[in-house]
């Protein structure tokens, strides 16, 4: 520090960061030694200032409160947002929120009401969306310096805890990604591809629903279930996985979060961006199952062909099949992008990041799109995918882990009736999880049974 005199010359006006700075001279042509010790000199340096200036005003050079507030941070240590804060609005992040939100599911949204009825699949569409809304909270009250879900996981359960969300979160963007591949097959026979359309899917459904209506081919859809169509009431309950995925989106949280200038304006995105999700789930089931009535398909954008029946113009059905293939192609790589994130922490940790390697980059996507065109091929009915992938991960992911956070509890935050909730949530979803998968598997086995006694007869 000699051999800087003038650096050491400060009036008690000249602040903390200043006086650092004028301490830290080039030093890159100096001996290693030199370095080294200077390196030291300005850490020892930086240290005691730090704690003379947490002693309070009046202890410190200046002795002001202007110096004090230059050594506060403007937002919390160690959030990932506080250090590199983003500029994003509240408009920003519900648009964002929405886009992770509507996907896939949404195409499956009039067969669940067919199976449901339209009262009871409007109250399951509102109490999934206010049980998202419930885990999104908590996750948020638990971010204390976490960059993403799997580090939130990681904080409560350890290494194993962020392992297991990868591998939830791999497999589930896996079935949506299947799925997005199924349905863009249903648009093989699409002809006016040079026309861009600009309304939305929703939108052309309900336009549709109400040509149909005025020229009298609709008929007024079933407020309740039909239990003559089932074999067991249980199958209600096969309705309730679809309903979850529509509302899995969890895993893009905290990197929306990190985009907003006001990170606790987060709440609020979320809240609007399920209310517009849930609003729009609502539409498009009731006019696609009033569209369509019994005969809706699991993919009901299969039923936007030429063989519909439904006396509906061609140009609409087009006009519905395309707003959704631009729709399709412009969330597809979004979702991609959480799946190779995630099998790159499983198969390569420690390594490098991924947007820096080239070679690794190019050969995960092109795996990964490889075995997402062999699934699409091998599983042709996006209703089996959306069965046991919501009820196994999306469930997971949206509603079971959020509350075992709650319920492990490590910052000691939690009160009796978040405990409760959590409990609540963790247990239905178990319950109609299992339901649902012994359904689905008891149907399965009935149809294969069904299916040996034709061919033997």
């Amino acid at each position: 520090l000699s051999s800087y005199p003038s650096a050491c010359t400060v009036t008690p006006s000249l602040s903390h960061h200043s006086f650092i700075h004028a301490l830290e001279p080039p030093i890159t042509n100096s001996h290693p030694l030199r370095r080294g010790a200077l390196s030291l000199s300005l850490l020892l340096v930086k240290s005691t200032m730090v704690s003379k200036s947490s002693r309070g005003p009046g202890m410190t050079a200046g002795g002001s409160e202007a110096e004090e507030a230059l050594l506060l941070p403007e937002h919390e240590v160690g959030d990932p947002a506080g250090a590199a804060p983003g500029n994003a609005s509240v408009l920003g992040a519900v648009f964002n929120v929405s886009t992770s939100v509507v996907g896939a599911g949404i195409m499956s949204i009039p067969a669940a009401m067919r199976v449901l009825g339209v009262a009871p699949a409007l109250a399951l569409i509102v109490g999934v969306a206010l049980l998202a809304n419930v885990a999104v909270d908590f996750m948020l009250r638990y971010t204390r310096g976490t960059p993403s879900y799997a580090a939130l996981m990681g904080g409560s359960f350890g290494r194993a805890g962020a392992k297991l969300l990868n591998v939830f979160i791999a497999f589930n963007c896996v079935g949506t990604l299947t799925v997005y591949l199924i349905i863009i097959d249903s648009l093989r026979y699409t002809s006016a591809l040079s026309i861009l359309l600009a309304a939305v899917f929703m939108l052309i459904t309900m336009g549709i629903a109400v040509y149909t209506v005025f020229t009298g081919t609709a008929k007024m859809p079933r407020m309740l279930p039909d239990f003559s169509t089932l074999a067991s009431p249980f199958e209600l309950f096969t309705a309730v996985p679809v309903i979850v995925v529509a509302f899995t989106f969890h895993f893009n949280v905290h990197p929306i979060r990190a985009e907003l200038s006001k990170t606790s304006d987060m709440k609020s995105a979320v809240r609007i961006s399920l209310v517009l999700c849930a609003a729009i789930y609502a539409a498009v089931g009731f006019f696609g199952f009033l569209l369509f009535g019994d005969a809706t398909m699991p993919d009901v954008l299969a039923n936007f062909d030429r063989s519909s029946g439904s006396g509906v113009p061609q140009a609409l059905n087009d006009a519905a099949r395309l707003s959704y293939a631009l729709h399709l192609v412009l969330v597809f790589p979004l979702l991609h992008y959480s799946l190779r994130v995630n099998v790159d922490e499983l198969l390569f940790p420690g390594r490098r990041p991924l947007a820096a390697d080239t070679r690794r980059f190019v050969a995960l996507t092109a795996v990964l799109m490889g075995l997402l065109y062999a699934l699409a091929i091998a599983i042709p009915s996006i209703w089996t995918l959306f069965q046991y992938s919501g009820s196994t991960f999306a469930v997971c992911i949206s509603l079971i882990f959020p509350g075992a956070i709650v319920l492990r509890d490590v910052h000691g935050i939690a009160k009796r009736k978040d405990k409760a909730m959590a409990a609540m949530m963790i247990t239905l979803a178990v319950i109609t999880s299992s339901i649902a998968i012994a359904s689905n598997v008891m149907s399965s086995i009935k149809g294969e049974v069904k299916g040996v006694s034709a061919g033997a007869s």
